[in-house]
């Protein structure tokens, strides 16, 4: 079993409440729009990090991080983009793709808006974190926590905080 803590968009913001749940988890997913990379850094200081860039990362978080990743982690295939869009509205980048080898679990970032919601054609579970980051329009920070279990996913948990 794997504790996961999913995190987005920290536009170059981590504190000690964010890495108060990093040391809590077994991996940290993060899917993009880092900033600085301080903040993988404090991270994968703590624990392993798996990670995509976004539209706002420089070169260096590019050379560091893939557009996409994909990966089993215990028995589910995951795939994590940033800009990915959501059931029935995914990006145009990945539309095909996902509908030839559909993962279990889809995330992506970018919108700022928290959203888990299942894609019953493809049968996959889609996340977006939402932002953690303080920069955007958004007015609560936050994250998703949840566990994986061989081929279970569960104990998903919102976790907010003020801006």
């Amino acid at each position: 079993m794997k504790k996961i803590l999913l995190l987005s968009d920290t536009h170059s913001y981590v504190d000690d409440d964010i890495l108060k749940y990093v040391k809590q988890a077994d991996e940290v997913w993060h899917a993009g729009d880092i900033g600085d990379l301080k903040v993988t850094d404090a991270i994968k200081a703590l624990k392993p990090l798996r990670g995509v860039y976004g539209n706002i990362d420089d070169e260096k978080a590019r050379s560091e991080f893939p557009l996409d990743n994909r990966f089993m982690c215990e028995g589910v295939d995951v795939w994590i983009t940033h800009i990915g869009g959501y059931p029935n509205k995914y990006n145009v980048r990945i539309k095909e793709l996902i509908k030839e080898n559909p993962p279990r679990i889809f995330i992506s970032g970018h919108s700022h808006i928290l959203k888990v919601m299942p894609d019953k054609k493809l049968n996959l579970i889609h996340m977006n974190p939402g932002a953690i980051g303080k920069h955007g329009f958004h007015k609560v920070r936050t994250m998703l926590r949840f566990t994986i279990d061989g081929k279970k996913i569960e104990n998903l948990e919102v976790i907010e905080f003020k801006k």
